[in-house]
């Protein structure tokens, strides 16, 4: 048993060093022939390759042995018992824990408020981007029980989004569709991916390979919808404030 996890251990190292390999050529090439200078620090940095190969391949082996099969063995369970509200309701808390602590996104949200004088809210910026991501996995989840082609979905969203674009304040449309790419972070993608093809094995008449996949796609296309419509309120609120300073 633990030799063959030593094994398997040492195939998926294999593969970190493999897919490190053109970030270390491209910086050599530069590094050499370009600047024609060797950092002095080199030790250091083939440390941190190193290091970081080894987390990528500990990385790796940790969604084969747990994520995985977390996302598919609950969306089997569901499937068997048989109830939409509690499926929904599982996906979308999936979504929405999965994102609400996400790194990435809280320090695009403390960057959001520090730069707009106050008229966006740190915190709430958070709850809209979570809350979003929770209610997409939860349609993308219905659409996989449904059946729903997900082109008419995506193509429908992302209409939307240019709508909503040509409304939104200015200050807010970067910041929107920065936050839909913020959302499929390191562990909501093979989380909910599990949870996708999951669910499309178990369900008579789903194809893992049409159905499973697309719910990613989801995470993030709403955030850029729920955020542009945030910041136009946030925006209008804060217009109809300075007025009423004026005014008095």
């Amino acid at each position: 048993m633990v030799a063959a996890s030593v094994r398997v251990f040492l195939s998926d190292l294999k593969n970190s060093f493999r897919d490190l390999l053109p970030i270390v050529a491209v910086v050599l090439f530069f590094q050499a022939g370009v600047v024609r200078q060797m950092p002095e620090n080199l030790a250091s940095i083939a440390i941190g390759l190193l290091i970081v190969a080894v987390g990528l391949a500990l990385f790796i082996r940790g969604l084969e042995l747990g994520i995985f099969p977390i996302g598919e063995n609950l969306a089997i369970d569901f499937a068997k018992k048989g109830s939409l509200f509690w499926l929904l309701l599982f996906a979308f808390t999936i979504g929405f824990s999965t994102t609400v602590a996400e790194p990435a996104l809280i320090a695009i949200a403390d960057k959001a408020a520090a730069i707009s004088d106050g008229r966006i809210d740190a915190f709430f910026l958070r709850m809209t981007v979570a809350f979003s991501v929770g209610f997409a996995i939860a349609l993308g989840v219905f659409r996989i029980l449904t059946g729903h082609p997900i082109h008419y979905y995506i193509i429908t969203g992302y209409i939307l989004v240019v709508a909503i674009t040509f409304f939104a304040p200015k200050e807010i449309i970067g910041l929107a569709y920065d936050s839909g790419g913020v959302t499929t972070s390191t562990l909501t993608v093979p989380l909910v991916a599990a949870l996708g093809l999951g669910l499309a094995e178990n369900i008579d008449g789903r194809n893992p390979l049409i159905d499973g996949f697309g719910l990613i796609a989801f995470a993030s296309l709403f955030p850029m919808i729920t955020v542009m419509g945030y910041g136009t309120y946030a925006h209008f609120i804060a217009g109809q404030t300075k007025q009423k300073e004026k005014a008095v």
